[in-house]
């Protein structure tokens, strides 16, 4: 307990029972935690100040010691009541601001060498246990004093483009912005069946839903809509219109697309 030893030299002429050396020890505790004496009694007295030692007076009374204590950020001020009942210390403890109050229970007999009084080395035992007892006892239930500049919690640093313009009703892109389509492979790929109905809209040729004379790999000059010598005259197609071709347009015609074979069990009446 670093810091006790020269307070309780300090205070050792008024230290003539059990009960006082553990008085030293539970203020030293406080002073540890955070806050400081202000004085004894109930009352505040003139020109007070927070200290680490203990005021004047503080055992007068051998029964009841009264002490007044405030944080050093002075948030909290406490009034501790250390009662004596036979063998035992009961220390109650009221924070004045919350109306808070928490008591602990301590046998002087546990921490305090009654035959070592005078010798600093000897009087204290189970000091951390006495510890323990003081801080969850009297500590955690007021809670620790607050620090004077308490720093805000850091918020997540997030993307500001993130959310810009977020709606949750909004379908969400194919891809990300900036970013390029997936090289699919080349539709004369065995592998490639299907590709163009997965993804109709991705830039492929093809596809169902697309005119099959433009899939695959569209040979120029086979636009319907210019006529097919032999078989339909010039404007026979309106233009863009779509058109199924109906025999072969002669050299030069790209393989038939895998995508326009029927598909399997085209003929099941239950499909």
């Amino acid at each position: 307990m670093a810091g006790l030893e020269p307070l309780y030299a300090w205070a050792l002429a008024a230290i003539s029972r059990p009960q006082d050396a553990l008085i030293c020890g539970v203020h030293w505790e406080l002073v540890r935690h955070g806050y400081r004496c202000l004085g004894a009694g109930d009352q505040p007295g003139p020109d007070e100040r927070k200290s680490e030692l203990l005021p004047a007076g503080w055992e007068a009374n051998k029964e009841v010691y009264t002490l007044r204590y405030k944080s050093t950020d002075d948030a909290r001020e406490l009034l501790l009541k250390a009662i004596m009942v036979e063998d035992s210390m009961i220390l109650n403890v009221m924070d004045r601001s919350s109306q808070k109050v928490a008591d602990v229970t301590l046998a002087v007999a546990d921490y305090i060498n009654p035959e070592h009084l005078d010798d600093f080395h000897k009087v204290y035992k189970n000091t951390e246990e006495l510890r323990t007892r003081i801080a969850s006892g009297i500590i955690a239930p007021l809670g620790p004093p607050t620090e004077k500049a308490k720093k805000e919690p850091e918020t997540e640093k997030k993307d500001p483009d993130l959310h810009r313009d977020y709606d949750p009703l909004r379908v969400p892109p194919r891809q990300p912005a900036g970013t390029r389509a997936p090289s699919w492979p080349s539709p004369l790929s065995p592998f490639a069946v299907g590709g163009e109905d997965l993804d109709p809209l991705g830039g492929r040729s093809g596809g169902m839903i697309v005119d099959p004379l433009r899939s695959g790999f569209p040979q120029p000059g086979t636009d319907p809509s210019s006529g097919i010598p032999g078989r339909l005259p010039p404007g026979a197609v309106p233009p863009g219109a779509r058109f199924d071709p109906f025999g072969p347009l002669g050299a030069g015609r790209s393989r038939p697309d895998p995508d326009h074979l029927p598909p399997p069990g085209y003929d099941d009446m239950f499909m």
